[in-house]
């Protein structure tokens, strides 16, 4: 009972927040613009605040593990073959295609990933997490992207270009890299600038469980319910215990295993749902994979977290 007690302390402060935005919404206290405008400063100011001030402050060296991220990376290549196969046997429409396997690996380590983190291990599960994280967005996008464009099997050069550059521009990966750079070479952070974003940053977390929150809506739970299922279970499921088998062969232990598997563990981020209705997948479907995997994942986190906090992790 103990062991369930502590569980429930970890994931459902994170869902309760993400249920206090779903309530202010809908007692009309923010409204959809509201939303627009949060969910684009956590991502573009403090979001890549926070990942260069816990990254930049720590001391690389101890905090660095490179079978932490090869493993992780290894654990999103294999979610994206797996489906990619499956769905190509199964001859879905190409649209079908790729929000089907796009679902089933890219996860929300942003938003809901750094929070569960946060609430399992303490700010060191939380520089960790967002160390890994850093390498990881480079990797989930290019999958992404792949995903959504080979079941078209044409692309424009233009198209591709536009999303590498995407990529190479994205505000989280240059704001981890560059907290990355500055652990390594052990550059100081002024004590102004240093109590300013200790300050600032402490915003990031619970803007963005309430602009999830915000964001949930059963309405997108709609077309093929059963394959936005099945692309969920891979999600919530495989990838997890994928990582588990990887890491643990890897020889990744301690506080960097649990925070490899809860990363593996995050549901569909909303960025697949967006990327699906700018590059022809079925957008539809995207929103309901989404839905669903981060309406489970409140479920699929309390067992994966009693069976880490049970074995001692």
């Amino acid at each position: 009972m103990p062991l369930l007690i502590e569980t429930i302390t970890i994931v459902l402060p994170v869902f309760l927040v993400i249920g206090l935005g779903q309530l202010l919404i809908r007692l009309q206290l923010f409204d959809s613009s509201f939303l627009q405008q949060t969910n684009r400063l956590v991502y573009v100011v403090f979001l890549p605040l926070l990942l260069f001030y816990k990254i930049g402050k720590a001391d690389f060296a101890s905090f660095f593990n490179a079978p932490l991220v090869i493993a992780s990376s290894l654990v999103i290549g294999f979610g994206f073959f797996l489906t990619y196969s499956f769905a190509a046997l199964r001859n879905y429409p190409p649209a079908v295609h790729g929000s089907f396997c796009q679902g089933s690996f890219r996860g929300n380590l942003a938003y809901i990933g750094l929070a569960i983190c946060l609430n399992a291990y303490g700010d060191d599960g939380l520089t960790r997490a967002g160390i890994l994280m850093g390498f990881l967005v480079p990797v989930l996008n290019f999958f992404a992207i792949l995903a959504l464009l080979l079941p078209h099997k044409k692309s424009s050069a233009n198209e591709q270009v536009n999303w590498l550059a995407q990529i190479a521009l994205n505000p989280l990966i240059l704001a981890s890299f560059l907290g990355i750079i500055w652990s390594f070479w052990q550059l100081p952070i002024p004590l102004i600038i240093d109590r300013a974003l200790n300050i600032t940053t402490g915003l990031t977390l619970p803007l963005a469980l309430l602009a999830i929150g915000g964001s949930f809506s059963l309405a997108r739970l709609k077309g093929d319910l059963l394959l936005a299922s099945l692309s969920s279970g891979v999600k919530l499921m495989v990838l997890p215990a994928a990582a588990t088998l990887l890491l643990w062969n890897f020889g990744v232990r301690g506080t960097d295993l649990g925070v490899g598997i809860l990363m593996a563990g995050t549901p569909a981020a909303t960025a697949t749902y967006i990327m699906a209705h700018q590059m022809k997948g079925d957008a539809e479907l995207a929103g309901s994979i989404v839905m669903l995997s981060t309406l489970c994942s409140a479920f699929s986190y309390t067992i994966i977290l009693l069976l880490l906090k049970g074995t001692g992790i």
